[in-house]
C-alpha cells in the first residue's frame, strides 16, 4: 500500500524536486529542437521522414505576380446592370414586358418586366470605363482594374453558387481557393493563419464555415476567422488560470514525448500535427492582437477607408486589417460584404435602390482606399484583389410590383486588380439588357485559373491526390487563366 505522503513510489519531496528540474528540461528541449540541435524531431508515421510544417513558405511553381490575395466578396449578388455594365438601351424601357430567359428564385421564365437601371452613369478615367453614381470613390480607380462583364456560373442559388465561387463546384466537401493557395504555397507568417475569413457582423452567408472548408485536405489549410474589433480570433485566450510560461512548457512537453525514444511513433504523423496547431495558437495569441491593433495607423490612413463615418467604419476597418494581414505575409484573405438573408446582403428582390444605396454606401469608400493604400505602401503590384459575388441579378423584376431582382448566373460582372492584373480593361460583354453573356463568356473556373495564375502556379498541374484521383481546383478539364488581363 502506497504511504498518504507519496506519489507514484516517491516522496512529496522527491516528485518536486524531480518536476522542477523536469521542467526546465523540457523547457530547454523545445528550444533547442526548435533550433535545429536536436537530430531526434518530430517524425512522420514511418517513424524516419522528418516532420515538416505544412504551412511552411514553399516555392511555387515558376516567377508568381503576386504573393497575397484580398477576395472582396460581395454576398448576395450585387446587380451589374446597376453598377459596372453600363446598358443605355434599357432606358424608357422601364416596366415593358419582353421575351427574355431568366433563372433565378422564381424558377425558369420566358417573359419579364424590364426595372431600368436606378442610378446615372458616367465615364471615368483614362479607359473610359462607364460606372454608376453607386461607387463615387471606386469610379476614381478604373484605370487601375480590369473589369470582367462576362462572368458566369453553374448555379443561380445561393448556397451552391457561394460552393462555385469559393471551391469551384457546387457541392460541398471541396477545398476552398484560400486552402489551395496555403496548400501549394504555405504561409509567409508562421504566427498568423495563413488563410484568414473577415464575416458581415449581421452574420454569416449560406453554408456557413463549408464556404472556408480546407475539404479533402488536411484541416491545417482551412480558413480562420478573424475579427477587426474586440478579440481578433475567437477561443484564442488561455484557460483561466494558465499562465504564458506555463502552456509554453506544456506545449515543450508534448514535444519531447513526440522526440521520446519511448514513444510508440504510431500516431506521431498526428501528434506533430497537433504540436503544430498548439504553436500556431501560442504565437497568434501573441500576434494577433498586434496586427489587429488599427490605432497604429496614422489618422489620414484611416481616414482614407472610412473610419471617421459610421456608414463606412465597420467594413473599412476590415479592409484595413486586411492590408496589415497581407503585409504581414498571411496569404489569403476574404472579406463578406452581407451577411445573413434577403437585405442584411446584396440579395435585391424586393427594394433595388434602398438595398445597393445601403450595401454600396458602406463599401465604396474603403474599397478605394485599400486600392490606394496599397499602390502607397508599394503593395499592389504583389497583392492580387478580387471584387464580386456569387452571380449577377436580372434586367426584369422577380415580383408583379417593385424593383427587386433575381439571381442571374448566365452573365454578371467581376473585377480583379494589382497582382500583375492589366488596369484600364473590359473583358467580355452581356447582351443589351444585360440578361446573358455574348461576347466571351467566362466561367468561375477562369477566375480560379487566373488567380492560381498569378500566384505562380499553372492551374492544370496543382493538384492534390485523394480518393484515387488527383484533384484540381479547376476541374479534370483545361482551363486557361484570362490572358487578356495579365
Amino acid at each position: 500500500m502506497t504511504p498518504r505522503n507519496t506519489f507514484c513510489g516517491r516522496t512529496r519531496r522527491e516528485f518536486l524536486h524531480q518536476a522542477a528540474g523536469g521542467f526546465a528540461s523540457v523547457a530547454m528541449t523545445g528550444m533547442l529542437a526548435g533550433d535545429g540541435f536536436l537530430s531526434n524531431q518530430a517524425v512522420a508515421a514511418d517513424g524516419v521522414t522528418p516532420y515538416v510544417n505544412p504551412l511552411a513558405p514553399k516555392p511555387p511553381q515558376f516567377a508568381p505576380k503576386a504573393k497575397s490575395v484580398i477576395f472582396l466578396f460581395m454576398y448576395g449578388g450585387p446587380s451589374h446592370i446597376d453598377t459596372f455594365d453600363y446598358k443605355p438601351a434599357m432606358n424608357g424601357m422601364d416596366g415593358k414586358t419582353v421575351d427574355v430567359k431568366t433563372f433565378g428564385r422564381g424558377g425558369h421564365k420566358n417573359q419579364g418586366r424590364i426595372v431600368e437601371p436606378k442610378w446615372k452613369f458616367k465615364q471615368y478615367g483614362e479607359c473610359g470605363k462607364w460606372v454608376s453614381d453607386l461607387f463615387p470613390h471606386l469610379a476614381q480607380k478604373v484605370d487601375d482594374i480590369a473589369f470582367l462583364n462576362s462572368m458566369t456560373a453553374d448555379s443561380p442559388i445561393h448556397g451552391s453558387a457561394m460552393l462555385m465561387m469559393n471551391s469551384g463546384n457546387i457541392q460541398s466537401g471541396h477545398p476552398t481557393l484560400g486552402s489551395w493557395l496555403t496548400y501549394g504555397l504555405g504561409s509567409e507568417n508562421e504566427n498568423l493563419p495563413g488563410y484568414v475569413v473577415m464575416l458581415d457582423p449581421t452574420g454569416g452567408p449560406i453554408s456557413g464555415a463549408k464556404n472556408w472548408t480546407s475539404g479533402y485536405m488536411p484541416a491545417t489549410y482551412q480558413g480562420t476567422t478573424m475579427k477587426a474589433e474586440g478579440a481578433p480570433i475567437l477561443n484564442l485566450k488561455r484557460p483561466r488560470g494558465m499562465s504564458e510560461e506555463v502552456q509554453r512548457t506544456l506545449l515543450n512537453s508534448l514535444s519531447q514525448a513526440n522526440n521520446s525514444h519511448l514513444s510508440t511513433r504510431i500516431d506521431n504523423t498526428e501528434l506533430a500535427a497537433r504540436i503544430s496547431s498548439y504553436e500556431l495558437a501560442y504565437q497568434m495569441q501573441r500576434s494577433a492582437p498586434e496586427a489587429a491593433d488599427l490605432a497604429q495607423e496614422t489618422e489620414a490612413t484611416q481616414k482614407l477607408y472610412g473610419l471617421d463615418s459610421p456608414q463606412t467604419e465597420e467594413f473599412g476597418r476590415r479592409c484595413l486589417l486586411a492590408r496589415r494581414l497581407v503585409e504581414r505575409g498571411v496569404r489569403y484573405v476574404q472579406l463578406y460584404s452581407g451577411g445573413n438573408h434577403n437585405d442584411a446582403n446584396w440579395d435585391a428582390h424586393g427594394d433595388l435602390e434602398k438595398n445597393h444605396n445601403y450595401h454600396a454606401g458602406r463599401t465604396d469608400k474603403a474599397i478605394a482606399g485599400l486600392i490606394q493604400d496599397l499602390k502607397d505602401r508599394g503593395l499592389f503590384d504583389s497583392t492580387l484583389v478580387v471584387w464580386g459575388g456569387e452571380f449577377g441579378r436580372q434586367p426584369t423584376a422577380e415580383y408583379a410590383k417593385g424593383t427587386g431582382r433575381d439571381h442571374n448566373s448566365y452573365g454578371f460582372t467581376m473585377w480583379m486588380a494589382g497582382g500583375g492584373i492589366k488596369g484600364g480593361v473590359s473583358v467580355g460583354t452581356t447582351d443589351e439588357l444585360g440578361s446573358q453573356a455574348v461576347e466571351k463568356p467566362l466561367h468561375v473556373k477562369h477566375l480560379h485559373a487566373t488567380v492560381l495564375h498569378q500566384m505562380g502556379f499553372d492551374p492544370n498541374q496543382l493538384s492534390y491526390f485523394y480518393a484515387g484521383l488527383d484533384r484540381k481546383l479547376v476541374g479534370v478539364e483545361h482551363v486557361e487563366p484570362i490572358h487578356e488581363i495579365i
